[in-house]
This record gives C-alpha cells, sequence and structure tokens, in this order.
C-alpha cells in the first residue's frame, strides 16, 4: 500500500473542493487515476462515477461507496494544502473518503483476479444537499449488473480516535428533515407596540415551545431533536419588523413520528402566533431516511476488523446526523461505518468545522479494513 499517493490524492482533492452537483474536476482528477490503474468506469449522473474490479458478470459482488462534494464555507486550519477555492471547504471529510476508496481500488485490482467476483466503487456527488445524489445514482443503475449483495461505507469520526472502528450497531443515523418559520406581523416603532403585531416575541415563544416540545411529547425512549438553528429579523434598535424568519430541523429514527411531530408542532407554532395577532407559516423539506445497517452487513464489518491486529472496534451510539447513504440501504443490504480521525489524546472540531483537521494516519486504517471487508465477504 503506497501511503504517500493515498495522501497525495487526499491533499490534492482538499486543495481543490467543490460543492454539491459541481464536482466536475473532481470528477476528472478521479477518473484520471482510475483510468491510469487501467479499471473499467462509468461517469453517471454528470459528476458521479462508479467503476469495476474483477468479474463484471459475478453474481458475487459488493460495493463501497464515497461523497465527493465540499461545503459552502471557509476554511480556517492554516494547512499548507489548505482550500484553493474561496468559500468552499473539505470539512466532512470527503477528501478523506474519496483518497481511501482510491486507495482500496489499487489494491483490489491488483489482487482481484478478472474471474473472481465483483467489487463495485461508487464515487457519488452531492451527498450535503437535498436531494442528494444517492437517488439519482440508484436510479441511474448504479445498482445494477451486477447488484451488489452488500454495500459499504465509512465516514471520519472525530470523536473516535485513530486505529479505531465504530459501529452503531442497527441505527446508525437519522431521518431528518429542514423547515422555515415565518411570522408576519405588522411593522410599528419601538416606542408605540400597541399600534403593531410584533413578530419578534412570537419567534421567543416559538423557540420556548421547540425546547421544551420533545419533552412532553415524545417517548423519551425513542431518540428525537428539534432545534432552531437560525433567527433572522429586524435591523434597527427602535422598530419592530414586519416579520421574522427562523431556520429549524428535526432529526429522528422513526418517520412516522418525524411526520406525525412535523404536524403537531406546525400547528403550535401557528397557534401562538394567533395569540399576539401574527400568522406563522411553515416550509418543510423532508430529508433523507434514517441510515439503518444490515446484521449481515455489521457482522461483516465485525469479522473484517476482527483480522487487523491493530484496529480496534468499538460499539457507538447512533448518530443524530443525516446521510442519504440510507437509500442505497434501502435497495440492498447495507452498513455505514465510523473511522476514527482523532490523534492520540487530543480533542478535534466537529465535522462541519472551519478548524477540522483529521490525522492522516486514519487513511491507512481505513483503506485496511475496506480491504478486510473484501476478503471476509
Amino acid at each position: 500500500m503506497n501511503k504517500e499517493k493515498i495522501i497525495e490524492y487526499r491533499r490534492h482533492i482538499h486543495s481543490n473542493p467543490e460543492l454539491s452537483f459541481k464536482e466536475y474536476k473532481t470528477n476528472a482528477y478521479v477518473c484520471n487515476i482510475l483510468k491510469n490503474m487501467g479499471l473499467k468506469f462509468n461517469v453517471m449522473c454528470e459528476t458521479g462515477i462508479v467503476a469495476t474490479i474483477g468479474n463484471e458478470n459475478s453474481a458475487d459482488c459488493i460495493a463501497f461507496r464515497c461523497e465527493l462534494d465540499a461545503l459552502p464555507m471557509c476554511e480556517n486550519t492554516g494547512l499548507p494544502f489548505s482550500s484553493k477555492n474561496e468559500g468552499v471547504m473539505h470539512s466532512c471529510g470527503h477528501d478523506l473518503h474519496i483518497a481511501m476508496l482510491l486507495g482500496a481500488a489499487e489494491i483490489f485490482s491488483e489482487n482481484l483476479p478478472a474471474n473472481d467476483r465483483c467489487v463495485k466503487l461508487i464515487f457519488q456527488p452531492g451527498e450535503e444537499v437535498l436531494p442528494g445524489g444517492a437517488k439519482s445514482m440508484i436510479a441511474a443503475g448504479v445498482l445494477s449488473e451486477p447488484r451488489p449483495k452488500f454495500i459499504f461505507a465509512q465516514h471520519i469520526d472525530p470523536d473516535l480516535p485513530v486505529g479505531t472502528i465504530g459501529i452503531a450497531g442497527r441505527r446508525a443515523m437519522a431521518a431528518t428533515c429542514e423547515f422555515k418559520i415565518t411570522i408576519h406581523g405588522k411593522a410599528t416603532h419601538g416606542a408605540t407596540p400597541h399600534k403593531g403585531s410584533e413578530p419578534i416575541v412570537v419567534a421567543a415563544n416559538i423557540i420556548t415551545l421547540t425546547n421544551s416540545f420533545l419533552v412532553r411529547y415524545n417517548n423519551p425512549f425513542e431518540p428525537a431533536v428539534l432545534s432552531i438553528c437560525a433567527i433572522n429579523g429586524g435591523n434597527v434598535n427602535n422598530a419592530f419588523p414586519a416579520s421574522v424568519e427562523m431556520l429549524g430541523t428535526l432529526r429522528c429514527y422513526n418517520e412516522d413520528l418525524r411526520n406525525k411531530y412535523l404536524a403537531m408542532y406546525q400547528q403550535k407554532c401557528q397557534q401562538l402566533a394567533a395569540v399576539y395577532g401574527t400568522k406563522c407559516d411553515m416550509e418543510i423539506v423532508y430529508g433523507y431516511p434514517p441510515v439503518i445497517n444490515d446484521a449481515d452487513a455489521v457482522d461483516v464489518v465485525r469479522r473484517a476488523v476482527a483480522t487487523l491486529p491493530d484496529v480496534k472496534l468499538q460499539e457507538i451510539e447512533p448518530k443524530m446526523w443525516a446521510e442519504d447513504f440510507s437509500y442505497y440501504g434501502l435497495e440492498v443490504p447495507s452498513c455505514f461505518y465510523f473511522l476514527g480521525v482523532s490523534p492520540d489524546g487530543e480533542t478535534l472540531p466537529p465535522l462541519h468545522s472551519s478548524e477540522l483537521n483529521p490525522s492522516e494516519e486514519a487513511l491507512i486504517v481505513g483503506v485496511e479494513v475496506m480491504d478486510a471487508i473484501r476478503k471476509v465477504c
């Protein structure tokens, strides 16, 4: 395994991040590497790629998936290979994911005879924004001819040390939705609140409702998170605005509960607004389903890690993050596991932080685990 080459892949991709569904240069870079390896591949959905190694006609097929896109944020790591694209950064680890899958591709191509089983490598665009790239890749046939018996994906986890693989068991990640609440009132001078309908006090009451909603209506044994994450309204110190906007998210593992809670929450927000003589509108964008791991696929990962003496398996709590890998799991048995990237004894910033700098020592671990999965499948 060429560690320096995998690091080179990661640093090039990190320096040249691209936003969701605009990963054209990343696509070209990956395609060129696959071509130099002599691998067969197809471009799908403009920037997505699927490569096949081994016997394409084999019914004994497994798949690995990574993501290509970065996030719209400015990098603040000070690394010599920091983002060259202002306002765009690989702060979710997708640069590492791509580099590791390319590293695994080289090992697979050297160790998998053409008449043996088939391994699919899926480089997916647009994971970070709804509706996600997984659905379009599946619709384009990424899981057909041949259809994999398992599909796997790994994601960096800043909370886990290098050399550790985390598995959350059946529930890996939550279902999600995004919403925007707009409170419409009547603007007035700050000295004459009685002449208007003030939306800021309504927003304050809705935030209080939000913080207590799940305490009253959710079974405490059923994980759920309801959060208001942004609020915008007014821009002067002596006038009430005509409207206030708030942005939030709801996450849980049960889609029926998600839909039920959204309907209840929307109704109560509207009732609160009416008390103060205002109107409340809510726009809801339903996100990804929960990532639910298949028991047999999880067992494969556990057995694979057990073959690596320097890698530790750790059972972890389910994440309230969200991932469109869930759509693959609705089609074929899947396992989504987590790769430790924290140097021993250090605390890293979280995912989506402008200061996130995962340890590159984890790259080799990620490649080794994928190769071990191939061997035990």
